[in-house]
């Protein structure tokens, strides 16, 4: 792990493996998760791509700033980051809430980003009752700790028939969050705007990975996203919920790496 001290005060830590002459790939996690998140990629993918994972702010090992942040201050990190890398041009992969994240870092600097990993994640505006729900759930989790919403979310993050180990780590990861960073990213997402727009305009490749049990972002929106986006491959792995990276590695790893050598 290192980390990188942001223009603002705040430190981002991160893994960076593989060759730094390779093709850049930025790996964005989900929320309430941490960059551990990303552990199969990063051992699958380092012998032939420079591969960087982040912790975003709020999450893992990087600075807890409470309040609100908004979408478009986590994409500002992940471009201050890389700058201070000497990353001009990256692919971005991006899962869950780091998928939305993903989505503004195209709307931000995506002359950037030479090709789009969207796993799992929507491009739709929030609605008066998601923005209802996660303005309570950011209280919830500030009054309650993690541990009891980790323990009622575990089976939608990753199906019941999971590995146990799989689990485990999923489990670890949402207890381990602070819950003031938690908070202030669902207070931020509670404002998103509407990415689908800007994604049928996207002028570089897309890949689109669903869990085919998910229940947060079901296939069916993928299916969407899929035909609207003007150069996307969609890939359905099988056995997996929300987490399909983790759920079956090897089925997203096939996946990525084929796109990465065609992007």
């Amino acid at each position: 792990m290192a980390d990188a001290l942001l223009p603002d005060g705040v430190r981002i830590a991160y893994d960076a493996v593989g060759p730094s002459d390779a093709t850049p790939v930025v790996l964005i996690h989900g929320h309430p998760f941490d960059r551990t998140l990303w552990a199969p990629q990063l051992a699958a993918l380092a012998p032939d791509f420079h591969v960087i994972a982040p912790d975003l702010r709020g999450y893992g090992a990087s600075t807890v700033v409470p309040g609100t942040t908004p979408l478009d201050v986590f994409a500002r990190d992940i471009a201050s980051l890389l700058d201070r890398l000497g990353v001009r041009r990256f692919v971005l992969v991006g899962i869950s809430m780091g998928g939305q994240i993903a989505m503004e870092c195209v709307r931000l600097f995506g002359d950037r980003i030479t090709a789009l990993v969207l796993a799992d994640t929507s491009p739709a505006p929030e609605t008066d009752e998601g923005r209802s729900w996660r303005r309570a759930l950011a209280e919830r989790l500030l009054r309650e700790g993690m541990k009891p919403y980790a323990d009622e979310v575990l089976h939608q993050m990753v199906a019941p028939h999971s590995a146990p180990e799989v689990q485990d780590h999923v489990h670890r990861m949402m207890c381990g969050t602070d819950p003031e960073g938690a908070a202030a990213a669902l207070r931020g997402r509670a404002e998103r705007p509407d990415y689908r727009p800007l994604l049928t305009r996207l002028p570089v490749p897309a890949l689109l990975v669903v869990g085919a049990e998910d229940a947060y972002t079901p296939v069916a929106e993928a299916e969407a996203l899929h035909a609207a986006l003007p150069q996307s491959t969609l890939q359905v792995i099988e056995g997996a919920a929300h987490l399909p990276n983790l759920e079956r590695p090897q089925e997203f790893n096939a996946a990525l790496r084929r796109f990465l050598t065609e992007a």
